[in-house]
Order: structure tokens, then sequence, then C-alpha cells
């Protein structure tokens, strides 16, 4: 069927990045209280960063918070630097990675990463420009052994094709009878140039002997795939680039096709004229209107396109006047060919693809159509596709049943006409659902804001959760999804999940760390940053690279509040004699007060003292067995606030 899908003399490649909506802010500047400080934990984390301390968990969350906030450049910068340090990080971590320099017109390297995060996921979506879904013949075979099929009847051995329905008749293309055997030969194809020719179909859409449409619509090129309004008044159809006698070529003397429309008065389809938006120098083919006949579908390789053809859309304005087309977008277009839409009272458009995953040649594939893009696009399975082409599959979506063209063997032409019934439809219902909680006290978080994403990471819904933390979204099963969750004082987090395939719901709960915190006076500013003890070496007080890095925190919460003052304590186990461990701590504990004065804090702001074992937090006194676990509890460092 590659003969009726678009003449295309030059394959454009255009590189899309995907723009994501400012997600939160970073809270700017010193927030004052009363009685409480707020430790911004990003803040000094960069800071930190920036001095030339390493960490995986630094890089982590510096890169996250600014790729949640779409600031690329700088996303692209802590990712980096988190795989120069760790190349074995999470597959999520590398898909942001790819993402972030993407964004910032790096695609060699953006390349890159995404070879390794394709090696480390296989089965997710995002890698499908990298590899073939290893599952998608598994997906079409759940799809199959839903449709009755049947050759409809109306086949000649030349090519049959492109039904549409008008009245109670279906039109279609057909080669085989042009009035004039000895000229009309389609060089290209080797049969008569196709006209269009009409079929009386009964209550169950079974057609009866066609005839030629007797109309000025057909001429001595190629007609084929009208699309006829509810009134019958009006029809739009493809042809070659042919009007009133005369032939229209490109720069390199090639006849394209274009759609064309024609109104019918006085029993005759009359006012014939091409579309605003046709060329001379790209095609436009395969019209399809939607429900509301305010908006044409079609097929074209016009500039701007992602593959050989891409599906568009553009807007009937009231007056008849047409908008500027509109691509469909990354999320049904590929870089092969998306031909033949048609879309009916469901929202569903069906479409013919060789660029999605399927049996061969074109495969027919219905998605949900909305305003702003189509989702859950899905092979119909392996009754209506075959490893030839399979393709203009029209549906009436109260009887179930309609009409599809194919040149798969066993038929009568090189393509024919099948008529179906579909016995069970491709449709399931299914709700992500899920409680949103604090990672350390498990307490709920209402009023949490949610985005959904798909795959492709466009904005699904969006919404904020209940008083109880709740929330739900309608989803669509089979599909891969996105939750982002943001709340102020919380690090913004973002999990994936996978819908099932049959009705019912999934669930996805979330709990979220907090990003900063409130302090006052008798508080442990450790406690903000994480930080349990501080290293030495063994039976040393020398501050060692991973304590000093946690000091450079503390360091910097110091040097944003002039007037705090701490009091550094020093604990360790009981497993040594108590005089050596209160001899010990103490060292370690005016150790780091050394630290902090030697970079710029002042003594009179610091107090310490080592505890040894005299405030051990659990049973693990001399003489009671205990494990490794509960010895490190009681090693702690403790950085008291003893004034605001």
């Amino acid at each position: 069927m590659k003969k009726y899908i678009l003449l295309c003399t030059t394959i454009v490649s255009v590189f899309l990045s995907n723009s994501f909506a400012q997600q939160g802010k970073i809270v700017s500047g010193d927030k004052k209280y009363d009685n409480y400080a707020y430790i911004d934990a990003i803040k000094t984390y960069e800071r930190v960063a920036e001095k030339g301390y390493r960490s995986e968990d630094l890089f982590k969350k510096l890169g996250n918070s600014f790729y949640f906030n779409s600031q690329f450049e700088q996303a692209a910068k802590w990712y980096g630097e988190l795989f120069a340090m760790n190349t074995e990080a999470e597959p999520e971590y590398y898909y942001r990675y790819a993402q972030a320099l993407k964004s910032t017109g790096n695609t060699a390297k953006a390349n890159q990463i995404m070879e390794l995060f394709n090696k480390k996921s296989k089965n997710d979506n995002r890698a499908k420009l990298y590899e073939t879904d290893k599952n998608y013949l598994d997906k079409i075979k759940a799809n199959s052994g839903r449709y009755t099929i049947e050759n409809a009847g109306i086949n000649s051995k030349y090519s049959d094709y492109g039904t549409a329905f008008y009245q109670h008749k279906i039109i279609f293309a057909s080669a085989r009878d042009t009035g004039n055997f000895s000229q009309r030969i389609h060089k290209w194809t080797g049969e008569h140039f196709t006209n269009l020719y009409q079929s009386d179909i009964d209550e169950n859409f079974n057609p009866n002997a066609p005839k030629k449409f007797k109309s000025k619509i057909n001429t001595k090129f190629h007609e084929s795939t009208p699309v006829f309004t509810k009134d019958g008044k009006t029809v739009y159809f493809t042809r070659n680039n042919y009007i009133n006698g005369k032939k229209g070529k490109n720069e390199s003397k090639i006849t394209l096709i274009k759609i064309y429309k024609a109104t019918f008065e006085n029993d005759e389809w009359t006012n014939i004229t091409e579309l605003p938006f046709d060329s001379n120098n790209y095609s436009t083919a395969h019209p399809a209107l939607s429900p509301d006949e305010k908006t044409l579908y079609f097929a074209s390789d016009m500039p701007g396109s992602m593959g050989q053809s891409d599906l568009y859309k553009v807007n009937i304005n009231s007056n008849g006047d047409f908008g500027v087309p509109e691509n469909l977008g990354p999320g049904i277009n590929t870089e092969g060919k998306e031909s033949f839409p048609y879309v009916n009272d469901q929202n569903e458009i069906y479409f013919a693809s060789d660029g999605h995953p399927g049996l061969g040649g074109l495969d027919v594939f219905v998605g949900k159509l909305s305003a702003t893009d189509v989702s859950n696009i899905q092979n119909l399975g392996a009754d209506v596709n075959s490893p030839k082409d399979d393709f203009s599959y029209i549906i009436d979506s109260k009887s179930r049943r309609g009409f599809f063209t194919s040149n798969k063997d066993g038929g009568q032409g090189s393509d024919d006409i099948y008529q179906f019934l579909e016995r069970i439809p491709l449709t399931c219902i299914q709700e992500l659902y899920g409680t949103i909680t604090d990672l350390a006290t498990g307490e709920v978080l209402p009023n949490t804001k949610l985005s959904l994403y798909s795959d492709g990471f466009k904005v699904i819904a969006t919404g904020n959760s209940d008083a109880n933390g709740n929330y739900t979204f309608p989803v669509e099963c089979g599909l891969t999804y996105f939750l982002r969750a943001e709340k102020e004082k919380y690090y913004t987090k973002e999990e994936n999940v996978t819908i099932a395939k049959e009705n019912g719901r999934t669930n996805l709960s979330i709990a979220l760390e907090k990003s900063g915190c409130e302090v006052t006076i008798g508080d442990d500013l450790g406690k903000c940053f994480g930080i349990k003890m501080i290293y030495f070496d063994l039976d040393k007080s020398n501050i060692r690279p991973e304590a000093a890095l946690d000091l450079e925190k503390i360091l910097d919460v110091l040097n944003q509040y002039p007037k705090m003052k701490l009091d550094i304590r020093s604990h360790t186990d009981s497993r040594a004699t108590f005089q050596y461990n209160e001899a010990l701590s103490d060292r370690r504990a005016k150790s780091t007060i050394q630290w902090l004065v030697k970079n710029g804090i002042a003594p009179q702001r610091l107090t310490g003292k080592g505890y040894g074992e005299i405030e051990l937090v659990n049973k693990c006194s001399d003489g009671v067995p205990c494990t490794e676990e509960e010895h490190q509890m009681n090693r702690r460092s403790e950085f008291i606030i003893t004034a605001l």
C-alpha cells in the first residue's frame, strides 16, 4: 500500500524537546522567626558543593532540586558531578541527566547517557528510541481475538481501499475501471488510476454491488479517501495535484497529492477547491473529521514533520475558513509513516503506522484523543493487522462494525477491503490512588501538590491530596505514568508506576522527606542534615574527609546566623574503659571546635565536651550483649543550639 500513502522526496528530521512547567520555587533568603530559624538545606548543600566537597547524596539532591524546577543547565551540572563520582546510580538519574543535557542542546552526550539508561531500563518506554520494545508481540497478542472479519465482497483484482461512510453507503477508491484502459496506467503502480466508487450497505453493514461514484470529483488522476459531513453537503477528499484541467508539480517536476473540498448543490458535487494549506511542494492526504466537524485531521510531510508523514489537525472556522495546521506531536508521530486517520465520537483516533511496534508494514493503531495530545496508543491486534500493510480503518462506535483495507495474503487484488465486527472493545478502566505522608513521622500530608505525567513527560492531570493525604486520578490501562509530589519544606519526589491491563485500581503512595528544619534553643542542629556522628580515625581525634563535609554544613549555618551558639557534644559506646571513652570523646569535641574556629567561627560561640559513655541511648552498657548496630546508636555527635 506504499503507493497510496504519500509521495515524499525528503525526510525532515527535527529535534523536539519537552518543555516542562515550572514546578514550585526554591525558598530564597533568610526566613526569620521570633523563636525559630529556618534552615534551607538545598542552599547549604549548594554552597558546600561549590567548595569542592563531593557526596553522592549531595549531588542527587542538588540535581533533583534544579531538575524539578526546570533549571536544566544547573541540573545537568550536578548530575554530571554525580556520574563523574559514581556511574552506578539508579536508572532514573540516567534519564534525568539525559533530559537535562537535551534541554541544554548537548544531544550527543544525552544520547550516550540514554544508551546507558536503556541498558539499565530495558522495559522503560522512554528507551524505545534506542531499542524496540521487547514485549510488543505479547501486547499485540493480548489485543487479538476480538474481531470477526470477512472479505467485504466488493473487491476486484485491482486495488480497492479507503472506505468512508456516506449516508447509507460506503465510498471507496478503486483502480478497477477508469473508462480508458489503453491510456490511464499509473507508471508507479502499474495499475489504472483510482476513482471513487460507492456501495449501499444494509443494517449489518453488508455492502451490495459497487458502482462508480458519478461526480465531477472523479478525474483521470487519483482520487481517494473522502470524508463527508453528516448533512451530506460537504466532502473532503484526496487527489493528485490536478484541478480545472491543470496538473501541478513540485520543483522536481513531480505531481504530489492534495486535499480538496467540494459541496453538494443541485444534485451535483461542485465548487471543487484545494484547501489553503495545500502546496505543490509537499503532500496532504487522507482527511478525517472530528464528530463536531470543527476539526479536520490529515496526513502530510509538510515542513515540521517528524517523519516520512505525520498526522496533523486544523480548525475549521464557523465562516468556513481554516486555521493553521498543528502537528499532533511525538506522542503519535514517529520518524516513520503515520497516515489514514479516523476519529469517532468516543474521542478515539485510529491510524496506520510503520513507526509504532507492529507486525510488519503498516499496522492499525488506536489512541485516546484529547485537546493537547494522543495517549494510550495500542496496536489493534493480529485480527486486523498482518505482516503486510493494514490501514484505512473506520468504525461505527454504536454497532462496532466497520471496514479496513489490507494487502495481506488471501485477497483478490493488491489491496482489498474487509468488513468487521469488533466483538470485544479494547477498553479498560483504571484508577491511580495513594496517600502522601511524611517519611520520618508517617504523618499524612494534606494539600500536597500532585502532577501526573505521561511517559513522554506531558502533564496529564494536576491536583492536591485531601485532608487525609489521599488522592485519586483516572488513568488508562497498560500505560506508564510519573507522579510528582511537591510540598513546601519537603523535597519534591517523583515516582513512576505502570498501570495494570485489567479493570481495577493501582496504588502509588509517596513518602516525602523534609528539605529543611525549624530549630530553636535546645535542638540538635545536626539532625537537620542527618549528621549522626563526626568520623574520626580509630582511637584518634583527627578530622577525616567525611567529617569535614558534615562540618561544612554546620559552618554554613553558623555563617548564616551569626547569633547562633552551639554546644558540641561527643559520645562513645561502652566498649572501652569509662576513663578512656571520656577522654577520647572530649578530645574529639575539642577537635571539632578547633576545626570550626579555624574556618572563621568566633570561639565564644562554641562550647563542647566529651560525654564518653555516660549518656547511652539504649541498654548497651558494660557487660550487656549488643549488636554492632546497637553500639553505633551510642556513638554520636550532637550540635545543641544554646542561643539564637
